[in-house]
């Protein structure tokens, strides 16, 4: 085991793009900041420990140990979602079809969901 002395706000590399920044010591409890791709899970130990049990115990699962009817819920199709209502906006000879504040707004609605698309959780 590495064993490091660090102060407050000062970092530990971990490869080329994991993170470790002491944030806080209050008397004989450490608080970390950890920066770390999406792709690496990090938890604390017990955390860590707890979900390892748990995939164990699924993994031992056998399917006739499942309820029979839990295929059937799972098999069966969701609802279908009803189908967005379509506006008709008459075109203005003063402004054009192209500059209504409705066709403006029908057009934003394409991008993602949440945020500005970027995935990357890192400040």
């Amino acid at each position: 085991m590495l064993v490091l002395s660090r102060q407050r706000d000062e970092v530990i590399m971990i490869g080329d793009d994991i993170e470790v920044t002491v944030v806080d010591i209050r008397g004989d409890k450490v608080r970390l900041g950890i920066s770390a791709p999406k792709a690496v899970s990090v938890h604390r130990k017990e955390v860590y420990d707890a979900i390892k049990k748990e995939n164990r115990n699924a993994a031992q699962v056998k399917p006739e140990d499942l309820p029979t009817d839990l295929g059937t819920k799972l098999a069966s199709p969701l609802p279908a979602a009803p189908a967005p209502a379509a506006t008709q906006v008459p075109a203005s000879p003063s402004t054009g079809p192209a500059s209504s504040a409705a066709q403006k707004s029908a057009r934003n609605i394409s991008g993602p969901a949440y945020g500005n698309g970027n995935n990357n959780n890192n400040p």
